[in-house]
């Protein structure tokens, strides 16, 4: 076991650097000058400049590429081009406040997409097989930004049931109680939209799956009871559900940047927006290169748990 994790671990040095290279090079390939809209329009030539000098913009790709990586393994992620703070000071309650939408909108779509996938496994060609299976088909169609603005407009504006926008009186997560709860229903039903989908057919079709398998029916044939039976099916459907199940947690706590915006939820997502929109560099790779290393690190997790269901997977 012990040396399984170390092969795991050692793969992913290799994808945090590529990560970081990817991140560097997209965002500066992408067009736009922050450092144009943060002199302003009459700015002169000369003030454009040394604005570059001083944020080292003037020095060529590779060499902006190797300061970068050096402040980064420092834990300096750089300075904000538009706020003047910390990258880091930015990031840390956006991704705090994604976390609390995120364990929502996780704890809804395992529930309800678990549920979902076994009931359709076990009434597998039958109309509410059928039934379930549309509605997963529908979940992963439907963009989710699309869904939010609906719920938005029946739960908000027409019946006035729950709020619209925003995440209520607390200013940041350390503010956040019950009682603002409510500011999270929406939000976090949209956001679960489309790992619940891909949860339930996952499920199905992995527990279709297994029950194929020869050993199902040794077990029945050596007088198991059906519920006995089904852990077993559960136990060997597991590796394969929770790789699925781990991608979906990484996105969710990753944040959605059109979800975050249409609910005006300050997380990530909508830190991204806001990058974006200034052309924010430092801002903008900073918070890409914190999502796309909890990406990894979230599946290199789920490489560790899988061998406790399966230990066929060490020796691979």
């Amino acid at each position: 076991m012990l040396g399984y994790v170390f092969r795991r671990a050692a793969a992913v040095v290799p994808i945090l650097l590529g990560v970081s290279v990817v991140c560097f090079s997209f965002i500066h390939l992408a067009p736009g000058d922050a450092i144009s809209a943060l002199a302003g329009d009459n700015a002169s030539k000369e003030v454009i400049a040394q604005l570059r000098q001083s944020y080292g913009y003037d020095q060529s790709l590779p060499i902006q590429y190797v300061r970068w990586l050096g402040m980064i393994l420092s834990g300096n992620l750089g300075t904000s081009i538009m706020t003047g703070r910390s990258v880091v000071s930015e990031v840390i309650p956006a991704a705090l406040h994604t976390a609390i939408l995120a364990v929502a909108a996780i704890a809804l779509s395992l529930a309800v997409g678990i549920a979902m996938g076994a009931l359709a496994a076990s009434t597998r060609r039958v109309w509410l097989d059928r039934l379930l299976t549309g509605i997963a088909i529908l979940g992963v169609s439907v963009p989710h930004y699309w869904v939010g603005i609906v719920l938005v407009a029946v739960f908000s504006v027409e019946l006035g049931l729950l709020p619209a926008m925003g995440m209520g009186p607390a200013v940041s997560i350390y503010d956040f109680s019950w009682h603002d709860a409510k500011f999270i229903v929406l939000p976090a039903i949209t956001l679960a939209l489309i790992p619940t989908a891909i949860i339930a057919r996952t499920v199905r079709a992995t527990l279709i799956d297994v029950r194929k398998d020869e050993f199902v029916q040794t077990l029945y044939s050596f007088g198991l009871s059906r519920r006995r039976v089904a852990a077993h099916i559960a136990r060997n459907a597991a590796p394969a559900v929770l790789a699925v199940i781990g991608l979906q947690i990484a996105q969710l706590l990753g944040g959605s940047i059109l979800v975050e915006t249409v609910f005006a939820w300050p997380g990530t997502g909508y830190l991204l927006n806001t990058a974006i929109a200034t052309r924010d560099m430092p801002l903008l790779q900073g918070t890409i290169l914190i999502l796309a290393t909890f990406f990894v690190l979230m599946n290199f997790l789920v490489d560790l748990i899988q061998p406790f269901f399966d230990p066929r997977i060490m020796r691979h």
